[in-house]
C-alpha cells in the first residue's frame, strides 16, 4: 500500500470505524467496485463503492444517502451517466477518506452537493466533468449554481483541494488555471445589487495601522518592568486601605476614605485606621517612570492629568492592540482572536518550510484534529508576549475575586483579553465568572476609546488609496462611505481579506512599506495557504479565504499583463502571444476579463512572472539566470518581466557584483554568481525603455 493510501482514513468523529473495518480506508486506487463503503446496523456490508447510491443512514441515525445516479423520481437529483458517476465517486471518496477528509456528515453532504451540481451541469451539456476547463461557455454557467458569496468561496476551496491532489486521484474538475478562471467568472458575475464585497484596505493605510499597533506594543515591552512594578504598588496600596485584596476587588467602597490615590482628608488622615494616601496618581506614575508612556497613548482626563483608572485603561489598550495585531497576520475573525490564551503561540517544524509559527485556539490542546490553528508570522510573538504579560499581571486581582471562579488552569494560562478586576476598575463587580467572555470591541470602538493610537489625518483616503482599494474591491462603496478625504473605516473583517490578498499580491502592490512587513509572511504562510499542505490541520475558513484571495490575485495579475508595465525578454511579439493565450477580448471588458478558453497560468517571480503551465524546474525565485538568459542561453519564452521590479533588481545586482569580487576565479560559485548577475543585466536592459 503506497503512502497516499496509508494516509487515507474515515474521519467522521461520531462513527466508530476502526482500522480493522473494511471501510476504514480503500486498499487500492481507484477503489474496487466491490469495496465496502458503509455497514448496516448489524455490521454487515450495506453499500459498495461501485453502487449508484451510498447509504450511510444507520451511522447517521436519519436517512442519509449520496445519490450518484439520480433521476429515480421527480424529487430525485438530476440523472448522471456512468462516466460522470465514476468521476463523482472518485472525488467523493477523496472528500470522505482523503487527507483533511470530512469530519462531519453535514460537511460531507455540503461538499458532495457542490460537486454534484457542477457534474450535473456538465452531464446536461453532454460533457465529461473532467473536461470542463475546455468549455468556457459552460464554465460561465457555474455562477448560477452558487448564488451566494459563501457558497462560491466554498466551491473554490473544494476545487482547489481536489486539483492539488490530481496526481494521486487521476482526475479533477478543474486544474489550478481552471480554478483561477472560475474565480474570475465568479467576480464577473457578481450582481450589482449584492452587498459590497469586504473592502480591501489600501497598503498605505494597512501598513500605518499595523506599524502603530507594533509601536504601541514595543513601547509597552520597553517599559514592562516599570508598568508591572507600578501596578503591583497600586494593588498593594488598595489592599492596605481595604484590609485584603478580596475586599478591594469585591466591595463597592468608592469613598475617598478608602481610595489610596486621592489627596489626604486632613492632616491626620489614616492615623486611626492605618490607611495610607499617596496623593494624585500622576505622582506615582512619575515615580515609576511611566507618566510619559501614558501621555503617549492615552488622553488625559478633563482635569489635564491622569487618575488611577488610566493605568487600567492603558493595560486594556495593550491587550486589545495585541489582539488586533495578531488578527493582522492570522486571518482570524475578531471573536477567534479575542478568545486566545497566553500559551496560544507554538512553533512547529516542517521539512520543506522549516520552523514556523502557529496560533492555536483552546480546542487544539486536547483535540489534534481541531482546525483552531492558524499559521502566522513570527511578528505576532511580541503581541502574545505583551498581552500575556498584562493578562497574568491582572490575574492576581481576578483570582482574588470569588465571583470570577478562576480555575488553576485559568490562573496559569489566562485569556489574552478579558474583563478587568482591578480594584479601581469602573466595571460593576461581583457577577461575572471568568468563563463568561467579554465581547471584543469593534475596531472602530477600539479607536474611539483610544484616539491617540491612530491619527485620523493619516487615515484620510487619497486618490491612490482609492485606486488600490478598487483593484480588489471593484464595487467599493456604492453609498459614498469610501471617498477621497474621508477617514478609512477600519474593521476586523477587512483585516482578514486584506491580509489574505497581501500574501499573494506583493508583486502587484509595490509599496515599499508593505513589502517590509510582508517579507516576514512569505514564504511561510503563503506556502501553507497557497501550496499543497493539505495534511496539516489549519482553520478551514481561513484556508478558504486565502484560496479565494490567491485566485483573485492571479486574475488581477493576468489582467495587468496587457499594460506597458510588463514586457517579454523575447520582444513585443512574444508578449502579444502570451497575452492572447491568457486574455481574450470577450472577457477583457470586465477586470480586463482575463481567461481565454485555453489554460491560464501565472506565477510571480523575482523579475516579474512565469506563464508556463505546470511545474517549472527553475522557478525564478532562488535564481533568475535561466529565466533571463544569464546562463548563456536564450531567455525563457514563458517569462514576462515587470518593470516595477527594476529597483530591487538593481540592488540585487550591486550585491552580486560585490560577492563576485570575493569569489575564487574559475570556481563553480563564481560561475553561478556571474550567471545570476548577467541575468539581472539582461532584465535591466530589456526593461530600460
Amino acid at each position: 500500500m503506497n503512502a497516499e493510501l496509508t494516509a487515507m482514513a474515515f474521519q467522521i468523529k461520531d462513527v466508530n470505524v476502526s482500522p480493522v473495518v473494511a471501510c476504514y480506508r480503500p486498499v487500492q486506487w481507484p477503489p474496487a467496485s466491490d469495496w465496502v463503503v458503509s455497514l448496516d446496523a448489524r455490521g454487515e456490508p450495506l453499500s459498495f463503492w461501485g453502487d449508484s447510491l451510498w447509504d450511510f443512514s444507520p451511522w447517521v441515525g436519519t436517512p442519509y444517502k449520496l445519490d450518484f445516479a439520480g433521476g429515480r423520481h421527480q424529487r430525485s437529483a438530476s440523472p448522471l451517466g456512468a462516466e460522470n458517476q465514476y468521476v463523482l465517486r472518485l472525488l467523493t471518496t477523496w472528500l470522505l477518506w482523503g487527507a483533511r477528509g470530512a469530519k462531519s456528515w453535514n460537511t460531507l453532504q455540503r461538499s458532495f452537493l457542490c460537486l454534484r451540481r457542477i457534474v450535473a451541469l456538465c452531464e446536461k451539456q453532454g460533457v465529461l466533468a473532467t473536461e470542463l476547463a475546455r468549455f468556457p461557455l459552460i464554465l460561465e454557467q457555474v455562477p448560477s449554481l452558487f448564488p451566494t458569496g459563501f457558497e462560491r468561496d466554498n466551491v473554490l476551496l473544494l476545487l482547489d483541494r481536489l486539483q492539488r491532489n490530481k496526481q494521486f486521484l487521476g482526475v479533477c474538475l478543474l486544474d489550478e488555471a481552471g480554478v483561477g478562471r472560475l474565480a474570475k467568472v465568479f467576480a464577473d458575475h457578481t450582481d450589482e445589487r449584492d452587498s459590497e464585497q469586504t473592502a480591501y484596505i489600501p497598503p498605505r493605510i494597512w501598513y500605518y495601522q499595523n506599524r502603530r499597533l507594533r509601536e504601541c506594543l514595543d513601547d509597552f515591552i520597553a517599559h514592562q518592568s516599570q508598568v508591572q512594578e507600578c501596578y503591583e504598588f497600586c494593588v498593594d496600596a488598595y489592599i492596605k486601605n481595604y484590609g485584603s485584596l478580596e475586599a478591594a476587588v469585591t466591595e463597592i467602597q468608592d469613598s475617598d476614605h478608602f481610595r489610596p490615590f486621592t489627596a489626604p482628608q486632613g492632616k491626620n488622615a489614616g492615623h486611626r485606621t492605618g490607611r495610607e494616601f499617596h496623593g494624585a496618581f500622576i505622582k506615582t506614575a512619575e515615580r515609576f517612570g511611566i507618566d510619559g508612556l501614558l501621555a503617549r497613548w492615552l488622553k488625559p482626563t478633563t482635569k489635564g492629568s491622569f487618575e488611577i483608572r488610566a493605568l487600567g485603561a492603558y493595560l486594556t489598550l495593550i491587550q486589545i492592540a495585541a489582539i488586533a495585531y495578531i488578527a493582522n497576520f492570522t486571518l482570524q475573525r475578531k471573536e477567534e482572536a479575542g478568545s486566545l490564551r497566553a500559551d496560544c503561540l507554538i512553533w512547529e517544524n516542517d521539512d520543506s518550510v522549516g520552523r514556523f509559527a502557529v496560533i492555536c485556539g483552546e480546542t487544539t490542546k486536547t483535540d489534534q484534529d481541531s482546525d483552531a490553528r492558524w499559521p502566522t508570522s513570527p511578528l505576532v510573538e511580541i503581541a502574545v508576549r505583551a498581552a500575556g504579560a498584562v493578562a497574568k499581571m491582572r490575574m492576581r486581582c481576578m483570582a482574588a475575586n470569588v465571583h470570577f471562579q478562576c480555575t488553576d488552569y485559568d490562573k496559569e494560562n489566562p485569556y489574552l483579553y478579558h474583563y478587568s478586576s482591578d480594584p479601581w476598575s469602573s466595571i460593576s463587580r461581583g457577577f461575572k465568572q471568568y468563563q463568561t467572555r467579554p465581547l471584543m470591541p469593534s475596531y472602530q470602538g477600539f479607536l474611539k476609546r483610544f484616539p491617540l493610537l491612530l491619527d485620523e489625518k493619516v487615515l484620510e483616503m487619497t486618490e491612490d488609496d482609492i485606486i488600490k482599494a478598487r483593484m480588489f474591491t471593484p464595487n467599493l462603496d456604492k453609498g459614498g462611505q469610501f471617498a477621497v478625504g474621508k477617514v478609512w473605516p477600519l474593521a476586523y473583517h477587512q483585516l482578514r481579506r486584506t491580509s489574505a490578498i497581501n500574501m499573494f499580491a506583493s508583486g502587484l502592490l509595490s509599496d515599499s512599506s508593505i513589502q517590509v512587513v510582508m517579507k516576514h509572511i512569505n514564504p511561510l504562510q503563503t506556502r501553507h495557504y497557497g501550496r499543497n499542505y493539505s495534511r496539516m490541520n489549519f482553520n478551514e475558513e481561513a484556508v478558504g479565504s486565502a484560496v479565494a484571495a490567491r485566485y483573485e490575485v492571479m486574475g488581477r495579475q493576468i489582467a495587468e499583463l496587457v499594460s506597458d508595465r510588463y514586457v517579454s525578454p523575447l520582444g513585443e511579439e512574444r508578449k502579444q502571444e502570451i497575452v492572447v493565450n491568457l486574455v481574450s477580448s470577450k472577457e477583457f471588458a470586465s477586470l480586463v476579463k482575463a481567461g481565454k478558453s485555453g489554460e491560464i497560468s501565472f506565477r510571480e517571480t523575482r523579475l516579474g512572472g512565469c506563464t508556463k503551465r505546470g511545474h517549472c524546474n527553475y522557478g525564478g525565485i532562488e535564481t533568475v539566470a535561466r529565466c533571463s538568459g544569464g546562463d548563456g542561453g536564450k531567455p525563457c519564452g514563458d517569462a514576462i518581466y515587470d518593470k516595477e521590479k527594476r529597483l530591487s533588481a538593481q540592488r540585487a545586482l550591486e550585491n552580486l557584483e560585490g560577492r563576485i569580487g570575493s569569489a575564487k576565479p574559475g570556481s563553480p560559485r563564481r560561475a553561478s554568481l556571474e550567471s545570476e548577475a548577467q541575468g539581472l543585466r539582461n532584465y535591466l536592459n530589456v526593461t530600460s525603455s
